[in-house]
């Protein structure tokens, strides 16, 4: 692709409080020793959690379906904000940039949703586009980042923002059964935010015309103030090529957030067979995304991969033949927070792009996984 749109710029934020796996066994004070093989074999150190408040003999308050969406708004603006101004920052972009944003999430059903209250909230301008991706789970981040580059392209030289909010403590039931515990010793909250731009288009024959004024051109001060530690100066992060996604239906309930009329509230389900079905299929999805580009699996330099589970992020590096220093951000926000949904491949951005490692004509393959079941993929490119 000729100037294809780039990542501009990221910004993530996490809740105040966070607890380590042996701390949550004491908080519920779990002694079933299979639901304390779970949480302490997770390859998971720490996660930030909101837990239900305490009760006057110490312990955790049962909270309602109502209480548990309160939590999910109330976190999710906050977390959202945070990390929205840190990407801003990030960038040299302030709010007034700001042309299209697009909210992910999956912990909790709001109408109007997270763009029109972040929206409110920000003071962000009243005719910015936007989009709500709800229910989608893990894999989300990929689908919006899809429809944030088709807008960016669009529209060149103005700014679009992608902001995954997790609030995973609000998805939570606690009712001792193994198939909530699984849940409750993975997920953790969290929230992204990516800015994506398309460069300026060249300037053609000169046209006597109005300056948009809305617009925010590749060239302004904005796009070049501020660069990520280990790329150029004035240079752009990575280029999004291109997207693939690949739906494996027989897995279709592997992964669920539904009704649990036992406990008159929703919660999530994760079938114990997601690892092995997720990697026997991510060679499928990665040929699928290299199709017609001539590259081969070899010319992949970069990985960035959703921080699943540690089964997950096992039976994926067997599967795409990928080294432990490939996957070595996925696991480190899997250790530091947890699976943190849709938000967690770009934690691991964040990391890589720390690291000031990639050099300029070398590709990456973004991948996310989640319900459907789903596998999705981006190629960029330096």
């Amino acid at each position: 692709m000729e100037n294809p749109p780039q990542i501009a710029g990221i910004g993530t934020a996490v809740p105040m409080t966070s607890y380590t796996q042996q701390e949550m066994l004491d908080e519920f004070g779990i002694t079933d020793p299979r639901i304390r093989s779970v949480f302490l074999n997770s390859a998971i150190e720490r996660r930030g959690l909101t837990l239900p408040p305490l009760m006057p003999d110490g312990s955790r308050a049962t909270e309602t379906q109502g209480q548990l969406l309160k939590k999910h708004t109330e976190n999710g603006l906050a977390m959202g904000r945070e990390a929205i101004e840190a990407c801003l920052k990030d960038v040299g972009a302030t709010l007034a940039d700001v042309r299209y944003l697009c909210c992910v999430t999956t912990t909790g059903l709001l109408t109007p949703g997270f763009s029109a209250l972040l929206i409110k909230e920000l003071g962000i301008d009243v005719h910015c586009s936007r989009l709500d991706v709800v229910g989608m789970g893990c894999n989300a981040g990929l689908n919006a980042l899809t429809a944030v580059a088709g807008w960016a392209n669009a529209h060149p030289g103005e700014l679009a923002l992608m902001v995954c909010i997790e609030a995973c403590s609000a998805a939570y039931v606690f009712d001792g059964t193994m198939r909530s515990s699984v849940v409750n010793s993975l997920f953790g909250d969290g929230s992204a935010a990516l800015a994506v731009i398309s460069p300026a288009e060249p300037a053609g024959p000169a046209v006597p015309a109005e300056p948009a004024v809305s617009a925010v051109s590749a060239d302004s001060g904005w796009s070049a103030a501020r660069r990520p530690a280990g790329e150029a100066a004035g240079a752009l992060g990575p280029g999004l090529l291109k997207f693939s996604s690949c739906i494996i239906p027989d897995a279709v309930d592997a992964m669920r957030y539904d009704w649990d009329d036992a406990q008159g509230k929703f919660s999530f389900y994760l079938d114990p067979e997601v690892p092995y079905v997720v990697g026997a299929h991510s060679e499928i999805a990665l040929g699928r995304l290299l199709e017609g580009t001539g590259l081969s699996r070899s010319d992949i330099s970069h990985w960035v991969i959703h921080s699943g589970g540690k089964k997950v992020i096992d039976s994926v590096r067997a599967n795409l033949g990928l080294s432990r220093h490939d996957v070595r951000h996925t696991t480190g926000v899997l250790r530091d927070h947890g699976n943190i949904s849709s938000g967690s491949f770009l934690f691991s951005y964040e990391r890589l792009r720390a690291e000031g490692v990639t050099a300029p004509g070398e590709y990456g393959v973004f991948m996310t996984m989640g319900p459907g079941s789903t596998i999705e993929m981006a190629l960029v490119s330096w």
